[in-house]
């Protein structure tokens, strides 16, 4: 008589686990890093389309906005042009503090200029380095990103 029985053995079916657990697990891995970096990437936009407002901003009224003109979340609008620059300014994506070189606070953006508003300095933390730009603290001002 033939005994003819058709499976997969219980030592076949703990490697093919093993396999599709290695292959989720660097699936995963590789994920992470995407999104850390395209969160790293969203900050040098955002850095430089708040920029880009501010030169726009400062063309008009020859000056730059106070501390309060400029707010995650509000516009950039000029008091005697009365044009948005900015509809939305953008806040940072989370997680905020990507990386050890941002520590472990609350690194959003923060705008700072000074009292005869005739410059400003805008600064982020970049978790990895992203466009040439190395990971850490970094401030923007009109001359570029430093």
């Amino acid at each position: 008589m033939k005994n003819n029985k058709k499976g997969f053995t219980l030592v076949e079916l703990l490697v093919v686990i093993a396999i599709i657990g290695l292959l989720s697990t660097l699936a995963v891995v590789a994920l992470n890093n995407a999104r850390s970096k395209a969160r790293d990437a969203r900050r040098v936009s955002d850095v430089k389309q708040i920029q880009t407002a501010l030169e726009l901003y400062f063309n008009d009224e020859n000056g730059y906005p106070p501390i309060t003109g400029v707010v995650a979340g509000g516009p950039i609008t000029g008091p005697i042009s009365l044009v948005t620059y900015m509809n939305a300014v953008p806040s940072n994506p989370t997680p905020v503090n990507d990386g050890t070189e941002c520590g472990s606070a609350d690194t959003s953006y923060t705008y700072v200029s000074d009292s005869p508003f005739s410059t400003y300095t805008l600064q982020y933390c970049l978790g990895g380095a992203t466009g040439g730009i190395i990971a850490g603290p970094h401030t923007a001002t009109p001359s570029g990103i430093q």
